[in-house]
């Protein structure tokens, strides 16, 4: 056929691609060793700007429901053994498996995100308080973000719902904070003041999340925002399209 490319040239493009993808890949490896970035993977050929923002913010969330497990379950041992664990390290192995996959304990199963927070705050709840209350807050968090916790082009997450996440979580740290049982003693032990100590990493790690959140909200609704404007500006200045 006229005009057909020859098979050593469709090598060569081949190759070329392969080249340029590897090429970009360590471009965008991150320039500074002490900035939490990502390695290079496949998919991220499928995601904007945005997206790469919601990924690792989802990414840093998760770290932090991972830090506040271990920090709830250290304070309150008993809350582990009630799941029927030996040692810590198998509960918070399982617990941190379970946060990823947007997981509610299994006596709570059929119960959604805020219902589980809801139980978990609970004084009659007896099961294992900790494990409700991160796992409520991470099946919450990932259900605000249309169960995802990878983002490309073409997923829909709407800023509502992110920035009522944030109110929840700023709602459940209160609640963590001034929740009694009925000898008047905190249902979770957690932030710790008076006799010279002041505990405050439970109120730091909360606010990291809802901050994240908060910034994912605005930056999703701006964007929306954007598109509009980015198009009316095309038509009213005569944008031309660059040919080289």
């Amino acid at each position: 056929m006229a005009g057909a490319r020859p098979p050593a040239f469709a090598r060569r493009r081949a190759g070329w691609l392969a080249c340029g993808l590897l090429a970009l890949a360590g471009c965008a490896a991150p320039s500074d060793p002490g900035i939490p970035g990502e390695a290079m993977s496949a998919d991220q050929f499928a995601q904007s700007d945005l997206n790469r923002l919601q990924t690792l913010a989802m990414r840093d969330n998760l770290d932090s429901l991972d830090r506040l497990l271990e920090k709830l379950y250290r304070r309150n041992p008993g809350e582990w053994r009630k799941a029927g664990f030996t040692d810590l390290g198998a509960a918070l192995e399982q617990g941190r498996a379970r946060i990823r996959r947007g997981e509610v304990p299994q006596e709570l199963d059929g119960l959604q995100d805020i219902e589980v927070l809801s139980v978990a705050m609970d004084p009659r709840y007896p099961g294992d308080r900790v494990a409700a209350f991160v796992l409520g807050l991470s099946s919450m968090i990932i259900a605000a973000h249309g169960g995802l916790t990878r983002f490309h082009v073409g997923d829909a997450i709407q800023a509502r719902h992110v920035f009522n996440a944030a109110r929840n979580v700023e709602i459940a740290a209160w609640m963590l904070s001034s929740r009694r049982d009925a000898q008047g003693r905190p249902l979770l032990l957690s932030n710790e003041l008076g006799d010279g100590v002041a505990n405050l990493s439970f109120e730091r790690e909360f606010g990291r999340i809802i901050a994240r959140l908060d910034l994912e909200a605005a930056l999703q609704d701006e964007s929306l925002r954007r598109i509009g404007i980015n198009y009316v500006q095309g038509l009213l200045f005569f944008n031309f399209l660059p040919v080289r």
